[in-house]
């Protein structure tokens, strides 16, 4: 369907505030503070993503402040710093504008972040996508959903017998009924569906169409096969 929310391009925000290397902390605490966001991506001068400065790299300077001791490792050289290139955490974890969804939510779930830079071919910056952009694909209605189950799964398995199959959709769940004599595509039915934008769960009753001897005398009896 037209429209549908499958690439990163598709869900981030363009509009993006960024850091140069050399950002002073008082000008970072404000942009944070101004744009309400807990981090912020940092620029090289050809606009290349370097970099990350979050609060977590803030608060070293705070817990610090009182003349704490122990001031060594990676806390103590944040706790030191001045400008967001001493205070990002780097490399940065981007994704290009061509990674799926589900990539990207991988990706945030293993490095445990909440929002990634977008990068173009050349790596320069051309959005951020965060958690809510990522959920904001399960807000899709239900038709539409059910078209795109409807054409990219239903259709492209089962072709001309694709009209006897019956697609539900409630809150994001599918459900597949009907009968279908192509039995060995039935398995992919379910996981082809997840992979449509905004299917929440996918049950699948497909079955195949009963057997009549007379019309298909190849295939086994089960009646008979059947053991006394």
């Amino acid at each position: 369907m037209k429209g549908t929310p499958t690439d990163v391009s598709d869900v981030m925000t363009r509009k993006v505030v960024a850091l140069r290397t050399g950002a002073v902390f008082k000008d970072i605490v404000r942009t944070m503070q101004e744009w309400r966001v807990s981090a912020l991506p940092v620029l090289d001068d050809r606009g290349h993503v370097v970099g990350v400065v979050s609060e977590a790299d803030l608060l070293p300077k705070e817990e610090y402040s009182e003349g704490a001791t122990g001031r060594y490792g990676q806390e103590g050289r944040k706790a030191d710093a001045v400008t967001a290139g001493e205070l990002m955490t780097a490399p940065a974890v981007t994704v290009t504008l061509d990674a799926t969804l589900a990539h990207a939510a991988r990706v945030m779930a293993r490095r445990r972040v909440k929002r990634l830079p977008v990068v173009g071919s050349d790596g320069t910056l051309q959005g951020i996508v965060s958690r809510s952009d990522l959920l904001s694909v399960f807000l899709r209605d239900d038709s539409d959903i059910a078209e795109d189950v409807r054409h990219e799964v239903v259709a492209r398995l089962f072709g001309a017998h694709a009209g006897a199959i019956r697609i539900e959709v409630r809150d994001g769940v599918v459900t597949l009924t009907g009968r279908v004599r192509e039995t060995a595509l039935i398995p992919l039915a379910a996981p082809l569906a997840r992979s449509v934008a905004g299917v929440v769960d996918v049950h699948c009753a497909l079955s195949g169409t009963p057997r009549h001897p007379d019309l298909d005398p190849d295939l086994p009896d089960p009646q008979r096969s059947a053991p006394a």
